[in-house]
C-alpha cells in the first residue's frame, strides 16, 4: 500500500498557532516598520537640513573666506562702580573674534592698552543700565569700538570683526 504525498500531508495534524503568537508576531512586525520609517524620515530630514545649511552657507560667504580666529582676553575683567546706594562690582570675560591673525597679534602686543580702554570702560558703566540686555548690548558696542580704535591706530584697519561677552557677572 503505497501512500502518497498528498494523503501523508493530509493525515499530518495541522499545529495552530497560539493567537498569543501571532498577535505578538504582529506587533513585532509593526513596531519594527515604525522604527525603520522614523529612522528613514530622520535621515532624509538631516540630509535635507544639511543640504540645506550648505547651500544657505555657501549664499553667505565665499568659498576662499578665512576661518573665524578667537583671542580671549585673560583673566577676566574685574571692575568696581558706583550705584546709587551702594559699591557694585563687575566681572566680564571677553574674547575677541577676528578672520585676520594679524589684528589679534596686535591685540596682543598691546595688551594692556586694551585692557587700560576696557577697563576705564567697563567703571563707567551704570548698574540699572547693565541691568537691562539693552544695556548689555549697548556696552559690548562700545568695546568693539574702543578694540577696533586702538588696532586701527596701529594697524590702519579696525581688524576686529567682534567683541563677545564669554561671562558677565554684576554684584
Amino acid at each position: 500500500m503505497a501512500t502518497t504525498e498528498e494523503e501523508v500531508v493530509a493525515t499530518v495534524p495541522k499545529k495552530r498557532r497560539s493567537p498569543l503568537v501571532i498577535g505578538l508576531a504582529v506587533a513585532l512586525l509593526a513596531v519594527s516598520g515604525v522604527c525603520a520609517y522614523a529612522l528613514t524620515a530622520l535621515r532624509g530630514h538631516d540630509k535635507a537640513a544639511t543640504a540645506s545649511a550648505g547651500k544657505h552657507d555657501a549664499d553667505a560667504k565665499p568659498v576662499d573666506a578665512q576661518p573665524e580666529l578667537f583671542l580671549p582676553l585673560d583673566p577676566a575683567f574685574v571692575v568696581n562702580f558706583r550705584d546709587d546706594a551702594s559699591m557694585r562690582y563687575l566681572q566680564v570675560g571677553v574674547t575677541l573674534m577676528a578672520h585676520d591673525q594679524a589684528a589679534l597679534d596686535t591685540v596682543k602686543s598691546v595688551d594692556p592698552v586694551v585692557r587700560n580702554a576696557l577697563v576705564m570702560l567697563f567703571s563707567r558703566q551704570d548698574y540699572a543700565i547693565l541691568a537691562d540686555p539693552a544695556g548689555k548690548q549697548k556696552l559690548q558696542a562700545e568695546a568693539l569700538e574702543a578694540v577696533r580704535k586702538i588696532v586701527a591706530s596701529r594697524t590702519g584697519k579696525p581688524g576686529i570683526d567682534a567683541l563677545y561677552f564669554t561671562s558677565f557677572v554684576m554684584q
